[in-house]
Order: structure tokens, then C-alpha cells, then sequence
């Protein structure tokens, strides 16, 4: 018989007879050499009974035992169970609103006398189990909500190395962590500018606050926080290419359908757990998506700056209920009500679906905040990105449903995005870009060239202007002469990325396309 470990079972043998066993191994070389010969007996049939009489006390006693150690167990487990939950309950009473499982709480109907919901917590009905988000604003000390979801990091742990930006508190850097016992590792560190006053500290710890709560591979991980030591620091894990529209920009034209498609998938997925835990206090357009290295995209909630840096010269970007809010990402109902919720995330979510097909273009390009609303109330909504496939735009409009209650959920977006990546055949049809006349917005994605004089600003135009240089040095000097240009010309001049020749052969294309429709336009 043979046996992939140094054990083997032997059946089949006779009470009573004598049995020589050899053994040899076997390896990619072939068998070895047998063993010395080993000789045992097995028991006739009287000496088995003989054996199993004597074992019988030893066997029963033993079982015994461990019934009453398993009882006692039980009960010992039990009564620390109970004194756990009956300190937590008294401790915590005072915050259960916010484990509520997403359904509506209500109220035995023997317990409708109750003074308080929030005096008989023990009365509400739900899913227990489930794990909630808790707004860190609703404890009275917010540093205990700070204790209790972030780690204190030794500042010795810390090193921190240069400055990578800046957030609405303090310098952003990038450094490393060298936990007691544990590998170092790269780290995001935000640090709290010097002079805060104490509201500024709790509402920058709020932040690791939130962020402790999260534990998912497409949201960004909080390592922890330095609060006994100047400055306050809050250190997450690092994403060494930032933040996504901008990585986006730098590398327009390089990535495959399929690669934008695992970045959308990573971010919904990220998103559907956070609308899973219930945080729905801001919508997508509040936060950052950040980018490693293998392209796998997360979530951050490092708040507005990158909108408010974008926006803050128009007026509407202030919401009439107070406070501003990015128009281009927002939904509307949350634009005129303060109405956020995990169907304003979706709206939001389809907006950056949208960047990530034109590789961070601009959403609604150079209109207004004011005309962008009007235009979403007459029922506009962005055509597709050039080469953007059909089945992907229509997702996102699919997210743009003027009724909350018909965008899909973050789980229908993920399977959705799941699918199209086992079948990458569906992404093949390619979305036709068709002018409406009666759309409040003309299309963007495709430039009027019957405006443009000059080879440098139509490259300005399709996003191509690091080429002016090749262009002009290569003879290309003139919209005419560009019109004449094919993929070899391209190849010739050094234009080697394969998007960005599609890009600007696609754009070549409707150069020519104008000067047949009208040939004096261009020159």
C-alpha cells in the first residue's frame, strides 16, 4: 500500500498471526531501498476482550470527567457573558441608537409605556450581529470615541520623511512606521498645524475617528493616531500614486478598458460596504479616492479640498440649508435638501465613473454650478467619454435616476462591474455620441475645430499638448497637414502609447469629417 504521509492504516489483518512489514520512499528520483524487516502480532480474539475489560473503568471514568468540566464551562462562560453585557449596556446605554441595522426600530407592543426609547434599549427589534457605524460627534467626551477606535502609536514608532500635501488642518506627509515587533511600513501622516484651538482637534481626530470603524480592502486603513505628543498626527496606510483624477490625468490614454473597469469595481465595492455600515453622513463627493501602485483604488474620507479648490469662487457651490457642497458630484436631491443618502452615493458614484472613462476630465468641462443644476433639473446628463463602451455609460446613467429610489444599489453596481470584467465581450460595443439639439449642454467631448487656428491649440484641446513640440518639429504645422496624418506618421514622431494614438487619430478623424462638411473653415 502506499501513503503521502509516515503514517498508514493497515485493515484487513487476522486476529492472532504473526506480520513482517518493510517500508521504502518514493521522490521524483524513483523508490529508495526497503527497511529492516519489522515483526509484530496482532491480538487473538480472547486477549482483545481481555484488554477492553480492563480499559472499560479508565474509558467511562474519563468521560465523565470531561462532562463535568464542559458543564462547569458552560456556566462559568454564561455568567461572565452576562455581567459583560449587563457593564457594557450600562456603560453604552446612552449610544445604542446608532447599531440600528438600517430597518426601522420599533417598539414591543408591551412596551409602548416606555418614558424613553433610550431608557429601555433592550426593547428594540432588529438584526443583531451587524456591525453599525457610530458618528464620533455624539459622544459627550469625543476623545473616548478616539480611544475606542483608534490605536495610540508611540511617536518613536514614527518617522516622517517629506511633505506629500495639505489638508484642511495641517501639512500631509509621507513617512514610515516601525511597530514594536513588526515589519516597517510606508505610511500617510496628517498631522494638526500648531495654534488649534480644542474644536479643531476633536473635529481632525473625528476623522481616525470614522476611519477606525472601517475594515475593508478597498477603504483606506487607519494604522493610528499620535495624541500624547506634538504634533497630532493621524497615519493611515500609504497610496504611493495619490489621488486618483489627478493619476488619471498624468496617464490618460495608458490603461486598458478592463483596467478602468477593476478601478470602478474597487471603488463600489468600497462603497458598498460603507452603505452597509450605514455612514451616510456625506456622500461620495466628500471624499478622495487614492491609488497604489497595482492600481487598486480606496476610499478615503479626507473631506473637500479638492472641490472646494475647484469651486470656490461661484456662489451656488453654498447650499441655500447651509454649507457648501460640490455641485458637479452631488446628487440633486442633496443639492436642494441636504438629503444624503446612500442613493445620492450612487449619483455621486456614476460622476466618477465618468472621470475615470475620460481619464479625469473635467465633469460638465468649464460650465457654471448654476448652469449645471438647471441643466440636471431639464434632464441632462454627461455623454459618454470618447471609446467610452455603451454598457458602461449606460450604468452610469443608471446612477443619474432623477428618482433616488430607481438608481441601483453598491451591490447591484458591484455585480453589475463583475460581470462585465468575466465577460469583457460586452464592453466592446462602443457608446455613439449623438448631438440633441433640445440638451441645455452642448457635448464637450468633442471639440468644435471649426474654432481652433493652430496645431498647438488643437492638441491643447484633445488633451495632447505635450506633443506640440513633436507635431511641429515633425512638419505637422498646420490642421490641414494633421488631417493627413496616419498611425505610421504617429509611430514615426514618437508617439508610441497606444491610447493616445487612438486618441488622437479618433480626433484626426473628426478634423477630416469637418473640413468635408465644411473645407473653408479650416486652414
Amino acid at each position: 500500500m502506499q501513503s503521502q504521509t509516515n503514517t498508514a492504516h493497515v485493515e484487513g489483518l487476522r486476529p492472532g498471526i504473526m506480520y513482517v512489514v518493510q517500508v521504502r520512499a518514493r521522490t521524483v528520483a524513483g523508490f529508495g531501498k526497503y527497511s529492516n524487516e519489522q515483526c509484530f502480532q496482532t491480538l487473538t480474539d480472547a486477549e482483545y476482550k481481555s484488554e477492553l475489560r480492563e480499559q472499560l473503568p479508565l474509558i467511562a471514568g474519563s468521560a465523565a470527567a470531561g462532562v463535568v468540566f464542559l458543564v462547569s464551562l458552560v456556566v462559568i462562560s454564561i455568567v461572565c457573558s452576562r455581567k459583560r453585557a449587563y457593564m457594557k449596556e450600562t456603560i453604552y446605554s446612552d449610544k445604542l441608537q446608532h447599531y440600528s441595522t438600517g430597518r426601522e426600530l420599533t417598539l414591543r407592543p408591551d412596551m409602548t409605556n416606555c418614558p424613553s426609547p433610550l431608557g429601555c434599549p433592550n426593547h428594540f427589534s432588529g438584526s443583531p450581529g451587524i456591525k453599525i457605524y457610530i458618528d464620533p460627534f455624539t459622544y459627550e467626551d469625543p476623545n473616548e470615541a478616539v480611544r475606542e477606535f483608534a490605536k495610540e502609536i508611540d511617536v518613536s514608532c514614527v518617522k516622517i520623511e517629506e511633505v506629500i500635501g495639505a489638508g484642511e488642518f495641517g501639512e500631509v506627509y509621507k513617512g514610515r512606521l516601525k511597530p514594536a515587533g513588526k515589519r516597517e511600513l510606508y505610511v500617510a501622516i496628517k498631522t494638526l498645524k500648531a495654534g488649534y484651538v480644542e474644536k479643531q482637534r476633536r473635529d481632525f481626530l473625528s476623522e481616525a475617528s470614522i476611519m477606525g470603524q472601517f475594515d475593508h480592502p478597498n477603504i483606506i486603513r487607519l494604522e493610528g493616531v499620535v495624541t500624547k505628543s506634538r504634533p497630532v498626527m493621524i497615519i493611515t496606510e500609504f497610496m504611493e500614486n495619490g489621488a486618483l483624477d489627478s493619476f488619471l490625468r498624468q496617464n490618460d490614454g495608458q490603461f486598458t478598458v478592463i483596467q478602468l473597469v477593476g478601478m470602478m469595481r474597487g471603488i463600489a465595492a468600497g462603497m458598498k460596504y460603507l452603505a452597509e455600515m450605514n455612514y451616510v453622513h456625506r456622500d461620495l463627493a466628500a471624499r478622495n479616492i487614492l491609488v497604489n501602485s497595482n492600481l487598486v483604488c480606496k476610499v478615503s474620507d479626507f473631506g473637500l479640498s479638492r472641490y472646494l479648490q475647484d469651486d470656490t469662487s461661484d456662489p451656488t457651490y453654498t447650499s441655500s440649508l447651509g454649507g457648501k457642497i460640490p455641485v458637479r458630484w452631488t446628487a440633486p436631491e442633496a443639492i436642494a435638501y441636504r438629503k444624503f443618502t446612500s442613493a445620492s452615493d450612487v449619483w455621486s458614484y456614476g460622476i466618477v465613473m465618468w472621470e475615470v472613462m475620460s481619464f479625469g476630465e473635467r465633469p460638465y468641462w468649464d460650465m457654471s454650478n448654476q448652469d449645471v443644476i438647471n441643466a440636471i433639473e431639464q434632464d441632462y446628463r454627461l455623454p459618454p467619454p470618447m471609446d467610452c463602451p455603451t454598457a458602461l455609460h449606460q450604468l452610469m446613467l443608471d446612477c443619474w435616476q432623477k428618482d433616488r429610489n430607481a438608481r441601483p444599489k453598491f451591490n447591484d453596481n458591484v455585480n453589475t462591474l463583475d460581470k462585465m470584467i468575466r465577460n469583457p465581450t460586452c464592453l466592446k460595443a462602443v457608446a455613439s455620441i449623438t448631438a440633441v439639439p433640445s440638451q441645455p449642454l452642448l457635448d464637450h467631448s468633442i471639440p468644435d475645430f471649426t474654432t481652433i487656428t493652430s496645431v498647438e491649440d488643437w492638441l491643447d484641446a484633445i488633451k495632447m499638448g505635450q506633443y506640440r513640440d513633436t507635431f511641429l518639429g515633425s512638419g505637422f504645422t498646420s490642421l490641414p497637414l494633421v488631417a493627413q496624418i496616419t498611425s505610421e506618421d504617429l509611430l514615426r514622431i514618437g508617439v508610441t502609447l497606444a491610447g493616445h494614438q487612438k486618441k488622437i487619430l479618433s480626433s484626426v478623424q473628426s478634423v477630416r469629417d469637418q473640413m468635408a462638411q465644411s473645407p473653408t473653415s479650416i486652414s
